[in-house]
């Protein structure tokens, strides 16, 4: 019969398992970001606290996670096609943000 020492022990291990997963999605998820950013700075171009900003405009205005915006984006890189919302909402931010610097 396990003691409760070890059942501590076991309930810290699974916790620190399941941190650690968390903190390896969230990296990969960061990165896929920070790739889209980078294409939307090239698309623009911008800085990255103006391409970030796009991003997250077209997160909102799909009401699609930003992960997938940034995930369908880095796809097109592969000959994926980018999904008609999100590529809609594109141009449009991409316009706006081209019309307020002429402005």
């Amino acid at each position: 019969m396990p003691s409760a020492g070890h059942a501590a022990l076991l309930a810290e291990v699974v916790e620190l398992r399941a941190r650690s997963e968390q903190l390896g999605r969230a990296l990969a998820t960061r990165a896929v970001i920070d790739q889209a950013r980078g294409m939307v700075m090239v698309l623009a171009p911008c800085s990255s606290e103006r391409a970030w900003d796009l991003l997250v405009c077209v997160s909102q205005n799909c009401n699609i996670k930003l992960r997938d915006v940034a995930t369908a984006l880095v796809a097109t890189t592969e000959n994926e096609t980018l999904p008609e919302p999100i590529q809609r909402e594109l141009r449009r931010a991409l316009r706006r943000l081209h019309a307020a610097d002429r402005g």
